[in-house]
Formats: structure tokens, sequence, C-alpha cells
């Protein structure tokens, strides 16, 4: 020992004390009230792993985070039947419905400049929606319709929420609607659905021809499932002079640091999107889709900028995303909205709907919104959590009291399994006082 330096142990023991921090910190995350135990944690390895031997699940990406930091993440299973190739922590998944989430803030951001109010109707800034009317009479034979006039007009804050009495095409509840959007749709995006397609069509188009079609119900009666959100990527358009795939390069990529998030993939990362599977006498197959073409983030025309569900993106990227509403608006050192704003997008929008049949959660401004009640009945995270999934089986939830972000994707169809919410209650009993 006589032949090390003073500085030379000085940097050893910098070395020792900051190995003792990481591996305190890896025991336990702590809060303000609670921890979060890493022993409990893992078994989400156990949970996947379980999904997968039982051929349920081929695989997954997960992240958690506690307290802005990721104390988890691991990558399971094969992602590519084909060729065998294993799942990656970077691999860049399908979020679908997840861009909404992302939209909406968005939206949000121009709100903040005072450029609209949210109770302003869409007409005012989209003339088409002028005249909109609920569905009255339906013909099965040839799709048409009448409508019936409506006695409140369509809001920003109805788009948001999914009140505005809009259908949603493709994945109607209502059957009628679903025909009549898929007779209008023919017209003008033949190789493709309202958020996923390879048409050469500008959601311009699409959103004018969608504004003719009729609703489900009076605006702000009640939430209905709708393409309100892919209406309101059209508004950003309109008020901010960009394409949306550049406003959001510009406003929300960029700033947050979201280097894997794209709505058509660049040619150096087409090679990490993962293939949609699913399972074709009981093995998993790659899945093709006659409605659209399944690889319509890196093939076609790419023109469309799905707001409602065109995004594909990384865990961490999302995590990026999600990190600003347990924040106080800020990543990092940058304010991405205010504290009011943020309070504010959080606040369940539909407490005052007393007839609300198809959702089991409140929503906010931003995405569903778990309230008390919901809670009591076993939703992930506690009250005031932010949650919502993507039509690929991508899912997420943000808890701004316990200050945790938990996010699972997987990448399938035509699949019944459990994973996604028995992931958030893994997350939940691994915290301790």
């Amino acid at each position: 020992m006589k032949n090390i330096s003073k500085q030379k142990l000085n940097q050893i023991y910098i070395i020792f004390i900051g190995l003792f921090l990481l591996f305190n910190n890896c025991q336990n995350v702590e809060t303000n009230s609670s921890k979060l135990d890493l022993e409990r944690l893992n078994q989400i390895d156990n949970l996947i792993n379980t999904s997968i031997n039982s051929n349920s699940l081929p695989g997954a990406v997960v992240l958690v985070a506690k307290d802005n930091r990721i104390v988890y993440k691991k990558a399971f299973g094969i992602k590519n039947p084909t060729t065998g190739e294993k799942y990656k922590t970077d691999d860049i998944f399908r979020i679908a419905s997840m861009t909404k989430a992302i939209t909406s803030l968005g939206v949000i951001k121009l709100w903040e400049k005072g450029l609209f109010g949210l109770d302003d109707p869409i007409e005012k800034y989209i003339p088409e929606f002028k005249g909109v009317g609920i569905l009255d009479k339906f013909n099965p034979l040839d799709s048409t319709f009448t409508i019936k006039p409506t006695q409140k007009k369509i809001t920003i804050r109805n788009l948001l929420t999914h009140t505005s009495g809009l259908g949603y095409g493709f994945i109607d509840g209502n059957p009628s609607i679903k025909a009549i959007y898929h007779k209008a749709k023919k017209n003008f995006m033949p190789n493709g659905v309202l958020a996923f397609s390879d048409s050469d069509v500008s959601i311009e188009k699409a959103i004018k021809e969608m504004a003719r079609l009729p609703l489900h119900h009076e605006p702000g009666e009640r939430f209905t499932y709708a393409i309100g959100i892919d209406v309101l990527g059209y508004l950003i358009e309109i008020i901010s002079g960009l394409s949306l795939a550049d406003y959001f390069q510009n406003e929300i990529f960029n700033p947050l640091e979201m280097k894997d998030t794209f709505f058509y993939l660049p040619e150096d990362k087409k090679d990490r999107l993962v293939p949609v599977v699913y399972k074709k006498d009981n093995r998993w197959s790659i899945f093709e889709d006659t409605r659209f073409n399944i690889n319509y983030p890196k093939e076609g025309a790419k023109r469309f900028y799905s707001g409602g569900g065109g995004l594909s993106s990384t865990v961490e990227d999302y995590y990026k995303f999600l990190s600003i509403f347990l924040n106080n608006g800020k990543y990092g050192s940058k304010q991405i909205i205010s504290t009011s704003t943020n309070n504010l997008i959080q606040k369940d929008q539909l407490i005052n709907i007393t007839n609300n049949p198809e959702q089991g959660l409140g929503h906010g401004l931003i995405s569903g919104i778990v309230r008390e009640k919901d809670f009591l009945t076993g939703a992930r995270g506690g009250q005031g959590t932010i949650v919502w999934g993507g039509y690929f089986n991508t899912a997420y939830f943000a808890d701004p009291n316990e200050k945790i972000i938990g996010i699972i994707y997987k990448q399938t169809q035509l699949i019944d399994e459990s994973a996604s919410g028995r992931f958030s209650q893994i997350i939940y009993g691994a915290l301790v006082d």
C-alpha cells in the first residue's frame, strides 16, 4: 500500500463510495411516503417468463421508473418467430393509441399560447364540421343515412376527452357507424384505416371527409371512443403552420430527447421495428392484416400523420414523455408545460357525465385518469394516475402521487392475455413503507 499515491487512494475511495451508494439504491428506491422493493419488483420476470413458457405471450419489453430514475428495464422472449431474433430494450414498437397523449400534449402547448380556447367549437377552425348531425336513419343495403341536428357544437375539449359523439371507423361499437365510416374511407384511403395507413393521403383530406359523417350522440353527452384526436392532429397543423410530424419533432421530441419516436422510421432505424405476431396453429407467426399494411411505419407513401394512432416508439422514449406529468410539467431543467397546466390536464373531465357506459375510467385532457371509484375496483394505480394503451398491446401508467411510471410493450394481435394488468399489480405490490 505504501507505493499507492494519496491521489490514487482518493480515487479508490470515491469509487468505493459510488459503488456503495449504487448498491443501496438498487435495494430500495425511496419517496417521501414509500419505497420500491426491487426484490419484489423482480416478480415481473416470473410474470413474463411464465406467460412465454405457457405460450400465451411471445415476449415483451418492460420499463419501471420511480422518482425520476429507471429502476427496471428488461426484454423478454422472441420477437421474430421466423428468424428467432430476441427482443431488445431499444426495440421500436407501433404504439398506436398511445400516440393520443402526445397529440393531446401538442394541443395543450398551443392552448397555453392563447391561440384558442378549449371550449371553442372545432368548426371555427375546420368549417367542414358546421352542420354536423346525429345519426337518425341508416340503410344497411347501401350504408346511406340521414341525420338530425345537434343542440350543441363539438368543442376542442370534447375532442380531447372523447365526448364529441364522433365514431371510430374500423373499431366502432355501433355497426351502423362502422359501416358508414368504412364506405367513406374507400373514397380517400383505399390502403389502410384511419390510424395505420400507407396511403398517399393527408390528414387534412381525411378529416374533412370524416367531418361529413354522423355522430353517435349529442356532443358532451357521454364518452364514446372516437377519432377526435386525429381531428386535433389536423388542428395542430392549421394553428402551427407545420406538418404534425414537424410540430412533434420541434415541440415535443427534441425538447424531451425522444430520438426514436416517429410516424415513419428513417432508414437507419427500420431494422429495429418489431414485427406484429399472432398465433397460428398454436405457433407464433408474423401477422398480416387484410385492412392495412402492417408495415406502415416503414413502407408506403409515408404521408398520413395519424394523431390518434400513427407513432412508433421505444419504452425509454415514452418514459421521457410521461415523466413531465410527474414533475410539474418539466423535463430536466426545461419547462415543457406550466405547473398549473399540468395540474389541469390531470383533472377528470368526465366528472359531470352520469351516462357513461363505455368508459371504465375518468379522462383528463391528456389521457385516461384513475378515479377513486376506479381504484376501489382494482384499476391500476392510485387516484390521479394517468393510464392508456395501444391497439398492438402496448400500455402505460404514470402515478403522480407515488412518482411511478410503468410501461409494457408487446406487439401482438388476436390473443387474450393479462400480462399488462398483472404487471401493474406487481409494481404496486412492491411498494413498502
